[in-house]
């Protein structure tokens, strides 16, 4: 099959078009032909080398964790069928998203509907469960709370915001200037032009404050938390896992947030998504082989939601 990989940490272009064997599954596990693939700030960083305390070796690794696309094979332990539809998160530390054929195990996984286009449903696993388990599981958010989205037009701002407010929640969004229309429409209440102030110097307060650009700090941002309100980031640096762990004890905590690919948080966003209540923004696509491209656009320029790679036209 063809596979973008890498075989050594660096910038975009590292990435390299390249035939690999195929994905071996087991039992408990699927064989996607993949359609689509989204590219994640996630891939990014372990593509340079950022993490490489978490997960260190194991090249060539082919990157992502979102797929869409139709199943080739199934094992006896699971309840897919060839030529099914389905989207998926993968499971497997390293990925193996950006190829024409994908593994991931059954409890990672659902089918998805006819319908739903390939690239919006790819645009969905990552980010959208980031999200999802940033303010439901780790801010353990209500509806009435006063929920702060820091970096809100990003891929995992943009559905933050959205699932903060299907949740009942009043949403104040921090993005550039001339993204305030568009997190207004997504759902936000209010919104903070981070050019133009510093959240963390407001005098409003906020229930949870989701740090989705990993932009700030549970210093910086403690003194606009409410008495019990709960900090989250997406920044996974061992300073800030050391702060959770220290905080925990607090009437404020702070969470370091690593999604977890679970098939009943993928079934919670597509009843979002089929209720129109999580849309899927798709700032660009490109073909697999222009991956690197992808990346280098990921990291140098502004754009809003998810950049996507399209692989093949699978079986609808």
């Amino acid at each position: 099959m063809r596979a973008i990989v890498f075989r050594d940490y660096g910038g975009p272009d590292v990435l390299e078009l390249s035939e690999r064997p195929e994905p071996e599954y087991g039992g408990d596990e699927v064989l996607i032909r993949v359609a689509a693939a989204s590219v994640n700030p996630i891939d990014a960083r372990l593509r340079a080398g950022e993490m490489k305390w978490m997960l260190p070796g194991g090249f060539p690794r082919i990157p992502g964790y979102d797929v869409a696309g139709t199943v080739v094979a199934a094992g006896d332990r699971t309840d897919f069928r060839p030529g099914e539809r389905v989207v998926a998160f993968l499971d497997h530390l390293y990925g193996g998203a950006y190829a024409e054929l994908a593994v991931c195990s059954a409890d990672s996984m659902i089918p998805l509907r006819d319908g739903v286009p390939f690239d919006e449903a790819a645009a969905i696993p990552l980010a959208a469960s980031t999200a999802l388990q940033s303010l439901r599981d780790h801010g353990k958010m209500e509806s009435g709370d006063r929920v702060l989205i820091n970096g809100a037009s990003g891929g995992v701002g943009a559905f933050a915001v959205q699932i903060a407010a299907a949740y009942g929640a009043t949403v104040t969004a921090v993005a550039g200037g001339d993204n305030e229309q568009f997190v207004r429409d997504l759902g936000a209440a209010e919104f903070l032009d981070y050019k133009q102030s510093d959240f963390t110097q407001s005098d409003q307060k906020w229930d949870v404050i989701f740090d989705a650009a990993g932009k700030s700090s549970f210093e910086q941002a403690k003194a606009v938390l409410t008495e019990d309100g709960r900090y989250v980031t997406t920044e996974p640096s061992l300073k800030n896992a050391a702060v959770s762990l220290l905080s925990w004890p607090r009437d404020q905590q702070s969470k370091v947030m690593l999604a977890q690919s679970r098939a009943e948080d993928l079934t919670e966003l597509m009843r979002l998504y089929d209720a129109g209540q999580l849309k899927v923004t798709i700032a660009r696509r490109f073909p697999l082989a222009e991956a690197a491209a992808a990346h280098r656009m990921l990291e140098n320029d502004s754009f809003r939601g998810k950049i996507v790679l399209t692989v093949e036209e699978a079986a609808a």
